[in-house]
């Protein structure tokens, strides 16, 4: 079995200035959001849409600009109000201090939708399109965001066979036992096989919104997957039919991705050049 190298948080200092993998790891993100989505603008429908409604960079650095809001604010509610109501109920003051940390992807998820709702709404767009525009271009943010989470040395799994060849020691864990190292089996589904099948997918035009709902069938699936390897939140445990909050969570996300895809399959195929 393995030992959880003791990776120092802070990459560089600079006297009192204090780089952090992890910040690197969402400046990572936005990069590749950024790249994917100056890639994805040559796909269709998007490479034809002409006229007002065209795409273009600029496009994408808003969206970037909006989606980013949208994580932090989003993540931040979401793990007040999935994880810890009643404490920050009573201590509401609390839910501004982010540097606690304390962020659910679920609530960011919610931020970003409601953030490409003003979007499409600013620029008269169908929300459904620009949601198509954005699935695809972010699990690689995912993906970087777990190798944040492994360099922490935060979000490690349950407890593993000794004969796990990959099962690692986390020390700060409070136990010497072997457990899954769940922040790199999130980083290979929800990140790497997750982009890799969804930007395959979303290079053929498909019906608006089936691109949207394939990420959210997909993502939800492969964090369900994973949080059976993930050790639960030590203040809620397991929860009702040995799940976990995480595996609740993505319940709903599945449901609607399955809803979402089967009612574009069944609408009409709609004219989306706009000249």
């Amino acid at each position: 079995m393995l030992t959880y190298p003791h990776i120092d948080p802070v990459a560089l200092q600079i006297g009192p200035l204090a780089i952090h993998w992890y910040g690197l790891t969402y400046l990572a993100a936005f990069g590749l959001f950024m790249l994917l989505g100056i890639r994805r603008l040559r796909h269709e429908p998007f490479a034809s849409i002409t006229g007002p409604g065209a795409w273009s960079r600029k496009d994408v650095e808003d969206i970037l600009f909006l989606g980013v809001a949208g994580v932090v604010v989003g993540g931040r509610l979401g793990y007040c109000l999935f994880y810890k109501p009643a404490y920050y109920l009573s201590h509401p003051l609390e839910i501004f201090a982010v540097w606690q940390g304390g962020m659910a992807f679920h609530g960011g998820l919610l931020g970003v939708i409601a953030a490409m709702l003003w979007f499409a709404h600013s620029r008269k767009r169908p929300w459904l399109q620009v949601a198509d525009f954005v699935a695809p271009c972010v699990p690689t943010g995912l993906a970087a965001g777990r190798v944040g989470n492994f360099i922490n040395g935060e979000l490690w799994g349950r407890f593993a066979s000794p004969d796990l060849p990959w099962g690692m020691v986390f020390a700060h864990s409070g136990s010497l036992q072997p457990r899954h190292p769940s922040q790199v089996y999130q980083f290979l589904l929800e990140g790497l096989l997750l982009f890799i099948l969804l930007w395959l997918y979303a290079r053929k035009e498909r019906r608006q919104g089936q691109v949207a709902a394939a990420f959210l069938v997909g993502y939800g699936t492969f964090r369900f997957i994973a949080e059976y390897f993930r050790e639960p939140d030590a203040f809620l445990g397991i929860l009702s039919l040995g799940m976990s909050m995480g595996q609740w969570l993505c319940v709903p996300m599945i449901a609607a991705g399955v809803g979402l895809w089967v009612w574009a399959q069944r609408q009409p195929a709609v004219a989306q050049k706009i000249r």
